[in-house]
């Protein structure tokens, strides 16, 4: 046998994350795992009190759809859609929300 230089053993390395990234990424789970990651960081951007009115919070065709039992919520979310969008996407680590269609 041939001895291994430290410097070659190193480049044939995966870290437990590259080796998870990968598998995700070939089984075509990564779109589904975001989607998870954006309804999951909904209560911690918004906090309790509106996480409070939030009856359903799903993803379907990059758009995050909210469901909220408070007009007045409703309304005043709607103005800042565009920077909710940019919060999500910051939050996941990568754009995968386009939209947010508040109900």
């Amino acid at each position: 046998m041939f001895p291994v230089s430290h410097s070659m053993k190193r480049r044939n390395e995966y870290t437990i994350k590259q080796a998870l990234d990968e598998m995700i990424e070939s089984y075509g789970m990564k779109a589904k795992l975001n989607s998870v990651k954006a309804t999951e960081a909904w209560e911690k951007m918004v906090g309790k009190m509106i996480a409070k009115h939030t009856r359903n919070v799903y993803v379907k065709n990059r758009k995050l759809f909210i469901f909220l039992d408070s007009a007045p919520l409703k309304q005043e979310l709607s103005y800042q859609k565009t920077r909710l969008v940019e919060l999500l996407n910051e939050e996941v680590g990568e754009e995968v929300i386009l939209e947010v269609i508040i109900k």
